[in-house]
C-alpha cells in the first residue's frame, strides 16, 4: 500500500471505526493476522504450509466480519477513548478473545514452522486454536445482534 492509500486508508477507518475501543478491537485483530502470514513465509514443508494456508485464508475471511462488527459497534456506542460501554461489554470481550486467541494461533504455527523433522499431526493444534477465533467472532455478532434487539424492544413503548 502506497503512502497516499495508506493514509486514505487511515482517514475512513477514522471515520467508520473511531480512535478508541473498537478500532484498538480491529487493529489488533488484524496486526494478528499478518503475524500468522508473516510465519507462513518460514514453513517448508509443502503439506504443512498447504494447511497452514488453508487456516489463514479462513481467518482472513473473519477480518471482513470483525470490521463490520467494531463499524456497528462504533456506530451505537461511539468510543475515542478505552471505556467500555455497559450495553457492549460482551461484544468487546468476544472480540478482545478473538484477538488473543488469533495471537495464539499464530504462535502456534510458529511452533509448528520451528519443528525438526515432519509433523505426525500436521496444523491440528493450529486448526483447534483457529476454531476459538471463529467461534468468538461468531458471539461477538450474535451478542452485537442481540444487543441491538434488546435495545429496540426497550423503544417500543408497552
Amino acid at each position: 500500500m502506497g503512502f497516499f492509500s495508506a493514509a486514505r486508508q487511515g482517514r475512513k477507518d477514522d471515520a467508520e471505526l473511531g480512535k478508541g475501543l473498537w478500532r484498538r478491537a480491529h487493529d489488533r485483530f488484524h496486526r494478528g493476522l499478518d503475524r500468522f502470514h508473516q510465519v507462513l513465509e518460514g514453513v517448508e514443508d509443502d503439506q504443512l504450509y498447504g494447511e497452514l494456508v488453508d487456516i489463514a485464508n479462513e481467518l482472513a475471511a473473519l477480518l471482513d466480519r470483525v470490521r463490520a462488527v467494531c463499524v456497528q459497534a462504533q456506530q451505537r456506542s461511539p468510543s475515542e477513548g478505552l471505556d467500555i460501554p455497559a450495553a457492549l461489554a460482551g461484544v468487546h470481550r468476544s472480540l478482545s478473545k478473538a484477538g488473543n486467541s488469533l495471537a495464539t494461533t499464530a504462535e502456534a504455527a510458529a511452533m509448528l514452522r520451528l519443528a525438526v523433522g515432519p509433523v505426525p499431526v500436521g496444523a491440528a493444534s493450529v486448526r483447534r486454536r483457529a476454531e476459538a477465533v471463529f467461534q468468538q467472532v461468531a458471539d461477538a455478532e450474535r451478542q452485537l445482534r442481540e444487543e441491538s434487539l434488546g435495545s429496540r424492544q426497550e423503544d417500543i413503548p408497552g
